[in-house]
């Protein structure tokens, strides 16, 4: 599908576009992704109906603009938390020529890699709801609709929603960079894995890591991890504390909320003996899924470290 083709014969005749590859139908959900009887109630709106005022981005691009919806596609949300803080692979997967403001014809398309080159795919606006509730994710400004759009295109490129529910974060982060993954078990890993990740923060990789258990079940634990879960890595740093240095990661959790509960923790007491010019550049004391901890406590929270970038 030709997206400026198809978005000027929609202006042209005066009509919103309506995808018939990828239709608002039962189909592109995936008859398994929901009890029967609630597929029959989905509805799909479009952010017009939904909004006097929609955008496709305000205020740039941020991972907090992100919080999962039903789908347990955490595997892809935490790979586009990554991308977000990467502004040159970001321009690859969300064109900058359309918006609800130009040129509207309910079409909208995003860019993906497979098998070697970028594929553009091209969805109408259409959004699944379910007794009145988001789907799909949903974003923290209810009239900004990039994650939402953008989850929709992944999910016709896997055929339906119901493909997205379950997947590997590492294929999801070479999907949205053509890039080049490497992935470490945490269990065992490599010694000089404090370095590695600072080394591969400071050169602008992207970063992910996950939690061993069950996808379909997310328990979260008591120190606030949630088990069979994918996070953003999204910072990691040395700093002075009490005699020494810390190094310490910045973990996002893409339902946007949901944070760790131990040592260097938003309200942990770690942070008191810290100068204030470290702890005022990094602690985000915020219920917004992002948290501080220590490498040793990454090490044994977590079961594997993905990263990615556009060369080895």
């Amino acid at each position: 599908q030709d997206f400026r083709e198809l978005r000027a014969l929609c202006l042209s005749q005066g009509l919103l576009f309506e995808d018939a590859t990828f239709p608002a139908h039962i189909s592109s959900i995936g008859p398994t992704l929901l009890p029967e009887e609630q597929l029959r109630h989905i509805q799909w709106k479009r952010p017009t109906e939904l909004q006097r005022h929609p955008y496709l981005i305000m205020d740039g691009v941020s991972r907090f603009d992100i919080m999962q919806g039903e789908i347990g596609d955490c595997w892809m949300l935490a790979a586009l938390g990554s991308l977000t803080l990467r502004k040159q692979f970001l321009e690859n997967v969300l064109p900058k020529d359309q918006g609800f403001q130009d040129d509207y014809a309910g079409i909208f398309h995003f860019r993906f890699w497979q098998c070697g080159q970028w594929v553009d795919v091209v969805i109408d606006d259409r959004l699944p709801f379910l007794n009145g509730r988001y789907l799909s994710v949903h974003p923290r400004t209810s009239n900004e609709f990039w994650p939402s759009l953008l989850e929709k295109a992944y999910a016709k490129l896997q055929g339906s929603y119901q493909n997205l529910n379950g997947g590997y974060l590492s294929d999801a982060l070479v999907d949205l960079t053509g890039g080049v993954q490497v992935q470490f078990s945490l269990k065992d890993p490599p010694p000089d894995l404090e370095e590695i990740l600072k080394a591969a923060d400071k050169s602008r990789c992207l970063m992910g890591c996950s939690t061993s258990g069950q996808s379909r079940r997310n328990i979260e634990l008591r120190n606030g991890i949630v088990q069979g879960h994918a996070y953003t890595v999204t910072g990691a740093v040395k700093i002075p504390y009490k005699n020494g240095w810390k190094h310490i990661i910045r973990i996002w959790n893409p339902w946007g909320h949901g944070e760790w509960k131990g040592p260097w923790s938003d309200n942990s007491p770690q942070w008191d003996r810290v100068e204030p010019k470290y702890r005022e550049a990094l602690l985000r004391n915020k219920d917004d899924g992002e948290f501080w901890m220590s490498c040793k406590n990454f090490q044994e929270q977590f079961s594997w470290l993905y990263i990615c970038n556009n060369s080895p």
